[in-house]
């Protein structure tokens, strides 16, 4: 073979080489090409949701009671049962009531079994009392139960308010907005001193300052004690203010520390009107003129009626056509009575010792009467008597060092008051006339 000739069967063996390569590489790209393109699922581990507690509020409808109302809620009725029982310790619950509401709770159960739906037993439960005090129940480890009470935290906060007396000083009082608890009480303190049927007058006045317990929110809780409190009855100025003594003892004095407190009270009834006075009368009943040996305060059925004062119980039950009759002797000369009661309070009987204001029992029409009523009779050595011409010993009067703070504790007040009606002058800096009814 000639330098330089191509040998043609190498050539030919080469660029067969060449292409098998080729071909390989092309269907390796492919191969790769088609799993690259290729659709992966991922699929990812989710764990289980992790049950959680649940919250009802339930409410008390019409004859529902709390076992019940818990066992509608899916509570057992062995489990109810228990609850009850627990709750029985702080709270009856007898005295629950249609629109009362109570908090529920459900835990759910320890289930090993994750394939299946969570279980929920019952776990907690509260009822409110009153705006402060409410009843916790919990589940015990021993799957019973126990409670206890929950209270609010209070505060004391003073408010003001002044009635100009038109009709009644109740009427007046409440349309002022001056809450019922602080008149009753009001009319309490001067019940000494004040006939409220024939002393008050169109344009009397009545100012008072009084506690009132809220919770931190501001919510009312009760009223409190009045701290004080001025009534100017036809032209008559009484200012009166709430003090605590040496020995613990609460009274309320006048400005110059004499007590309104005396041996009997004037009217022993709360917003009763005077029907009928001391004397000759025609009788409702009989028809014809008798002596009326006492004095009669017309009220609802069931109004609360006072001791006039400190004593001990003669008697305590029917009497002839005094119906259900009360008989106080306060002392060796000086007794009081009350008739037509609707029933006692509780604990009153023969011998029974009572304090001046405590309720002794209710206006009724038992007895000789045309009406709810109480007929009222002072008794002096024996004989009835005019209440309004018995001259009574004066009250407490303070000395000496006692004095001294009380004039202290005056000044504070009237300073409070006067911050509280911006500016307004109390009672005891102004000029007018003060004086005692009596």
């Amino acid at each position: 073979m000639q330098s330089g000739a191509v040998n043609m069967g190498a050539v030919s063996s080469l660029t067969y080489e060449v292409s098998g390569a080729e071909e390989k590489l092309a269907s390796s790209q492919k191969r790769l090409q088609r799993y690259n393109t290729q659709e992966k699922t991922i699929v990812a581990f989710t764990p289980k949701a992790v049950p959680q507690p649940k919250e009802k509020t339930l409410k008390i409808g019409k004859g529902d009671t709390l076992a019940g109302v818990l066992q509608n809620a899916g509570v057992g009725a062995s489990e109810a049962y228990k609850a009850v029982l627990a709750m029985e310790k702080y709270y009856d619950p007898r005295k629950i009531r249609p629109g009362q509401k109570i908090q529920v709770r459900f835990d759910p159960t320890d289930n090993p079994n994750t394939n299946k739906s969570a279980q929920y037993h019952f776990s907690e439960m509260k009822i409110d009392i009153d705006a402060i005090k409410s009843v916790s129940l919990k589940r015990t480890e021993d799957n019973g139960f126990e409670s206890r009470i929950l209270e609010k935290e209070v505060t004391s906060r003073l408010y003001t308010n002044k009635a100009n007396i038109e009709v009644s000083l109740y009427g007046s009082a409440q349309k002022a907005g001056i809450p019922a608890p602080v008149i009753a009480q009001a009319i309490h303190i001067f019940s000494w001193d004040v006939d409220f049927q024939r002393d008050i007058r169109k344009g009397d006045v009545l100012e008072v300052m009084y506690e009132q317990i809220e919770t931190p929110e501001g919510i009312k809780v009760k009223n409190g004690d009045i701290i004080y409190v001025r009534l100017d009855v036809n032209g008559h100025d009484i200012p009166v203010y709430r003090f605590k003594m040496d020995d613990g003892d609460i009274d309320y004095f006048t400005a110059n520390g004499v007590s309104l407190r005396k041996a009997l009270m004037q009217t022993p009834i709360d917003g009763a009107r005077l029907s009928s006075g001391f004397g000759m009368r025609k009788h409702p009943v009989l028809g014809y003129n008798k002596m009326h040996k006492g004095v009669d305060f017309a009220a609802p059925r069931g109004t609360p009626i006072y001791a006039a004062g400190d004593g001990t119980i003669e008697k305590a039950g029917p009497w002839k056509s005094y119906g259900n009759y009360v008989r106080i002797r306060h002392n060796a000369t000086l007794k009081t009575a009350y008739a037509h009661m609707k029933k006692f309070a509780k604990g009153i009987r023969n011998g029974t010792r009572v304090k001046q204001g405590q309720v002794i029992g209710y206006v009724g029409t038992t007895g000789r009467s045309t009406g709810p009523h109480l007929h009222y009779e002072v008794l002096q050595n024996g004989r009835q008597a005019n209440p309004k011409k018995i001259n009574l010993p004066q009250g407490e009067t303070l000395k000496s060092t006692q004095l001294t703070a009380f004039k202290k504790h005056v000044k504070k007040l009237d300073r409070q008051y006067a911050s509280l009606t911006k500016g307004t002058t109390l009672a005891s800096s102004q000029k007018k006339k003060r004086t005692t009814m009596r």
